[in-house]
């Protein structure tokens, strides 16, 4: 009896720890805001990076050139997440975008799946 006992307890001891890593896992997700770098979506926007007479997209491109990643900024939620893929987003450098993917909260990470321009 005290060996099923046990077994029962490690069972619900393990459904309970794998239940709970599926609640912090990513989850699919949208998020519209702007293909910008890393530094300036730290920092809310370009203002304090941008040079006069720049593009966002310029600013981006420059950043990124000089270490920076590409990174989307949700103005409306004041968030900004990595993008775990840096192939994606160079088209969209600088541009109001909707991009898909597991969304890791946690991290503040996008597995992208998907960036396409926003409507305006």
């Amino acid at each position: 009896m005290k060996k099923f006992a046990i077994g029962l307890t490690l069972s619900i001891g393990g459904f309970a720890l794998a239940a709970s890593m599926l609640s912090a896992a990513p989850k699919v997700e949208t998020i519209t805001g702007e293909i910008m770098d890393s530094q300036c979506a730290a920092l809310g926007g370009h203002e304090k990076m941008i040079h006069e007479g720049q593009t966002e997209k310029e600013c981006t491109n420059a950043c990124v050139a000089i270490g920076g990643k590409y990174a989307l900024y949700d103005a409306a939620n004041k968030k900004a997440y990595q993008l775990d893929n840096q192939k994606m987003p160079v088209k969209f450098a600088g541009q109001k975008v909707k991009v898909t993917g597991d969304v890791d909260e946690a991290t503040k990470t996008i597995k992208v799946t998907t960036i396409v321009a926003a409507g305006k």
